[in-house]
């Protein structure tokens, strides 16, 4: 089976939660990663930096590059892929896992939380993607991996918070369009979501406490997409992939452990149907 030893992943948003969790995963095969953040002194009241996870990254056997890096920002993300390639000579893996999150209703949400969510959802997959492929183009087994929904367009996904959908939807469609677009250059593009809730700082942020003892933790996500990550990029692309069913096709048949309170009755996430 392939593995990711030496490989350089560029990593959105992974200085907590799931992004860290890939990170880490994959750095115990050896790969090297390239944490690109924004938190790079401690948050108030949220663990984690990108200098914590580049020294977690360390102990596990990878090696990090730890980047102070708002994806809003073209400039910096420009820059930091400069940085990486400087530092590790290329890029064969991007994941957007970069997200805003907010479940506000049409009348309630603001414009400047809009152009947030927009901004660091949609527009900063898309920029992270367009700087990062002529790098992937000359990788041997080149991904990228949107965490973002399988795309529905039934309306009760809209009806609620429209906004944050179409943010999400972005991200989506970034992967049906430039797996397309990408295909005979050998990039695989797919997303992947969790069929759960799981348990991320976003999550106890703007969910009820009772649906976040009822989710499961980040490490499924991250062994999920090292599934992905690892499969021949010439073959499977273009996918909307759901954790749960990524770990089932692998052969994982006991989830008790993903879950954040064995035994209770797992919360389903949105954009999951049935």
């Amino acid at each position: 089976m392939m593995n990711l030893k030496d490989k350089v992943i560029f990593i959105t948003g992974a200085s907590r939660g799931i992004g860290r969790e890939i990170a880490l995963r994959c750095a115990r095969d050896g790969a090297k990663i390239a944490i690109a953040a924004k938190t790079a002194v401690p948050h108030p009241t949220l663990e984690g930096t990108i200098f914590t996870v580049a020294e977690e990254i360390k102990k596990v056997g990878g090696e990090a590059l730890p980047l102070t890096v708002d994806v809003r920002d073209e400039v910096m993300v420009a820059e930091a892929i400069k940085n990486t390639i400087q530092t590790f000579g290329g890029i064969d893996i991007l994941v957007n896992n970069a997200s805003a999150l907010n479940l506000s209703s049409t009348l309630d949400i603001s414009m400047k939380r809009f152009d947030l969510i927009f901004s660091v959802n949609a527009r900063a997959t898309f920029l992270c993607s367009k700087l990062c492929i002529p790098y992937l183009k000359m990788a041997s087994n080149p991904h990228i991996l949107n965490l973002s929904p399988p795309l529905s367009m039934h309306p009760k996904w809209f009806q609620r918070h429209i906004a944050y959908t179409i943010s999400k939807y972005g991200m989506s469609m970034c992967t049906l369009g430039m797996s397309e677009e990408f295909k005979a250059d050998g990039i695989a593009v797919n997303s992947l979501w969790p069929k759960t809730v799981i348990a991320t700082s976003a999550v106890s942020v703007n969910f009820p406490k009772p649906i976040f003892d009822c989710s499961r933790k980040p490490t499924i996500m991250a062994d999920a997409a090292y599934v992905i990550l690892t499969s021949n990029s010439k073959i499977v692309t273009g996918n909307f992939f759901i954790d749960e069913g990524v770990l089932k096709n692998h052969g994982v048949n006991d989830f008790t452990d993903y879950a954040l309170n064995p035994g209770s009755q797992l919360y389903p996430d949105l954009y999951v149907e049935g």
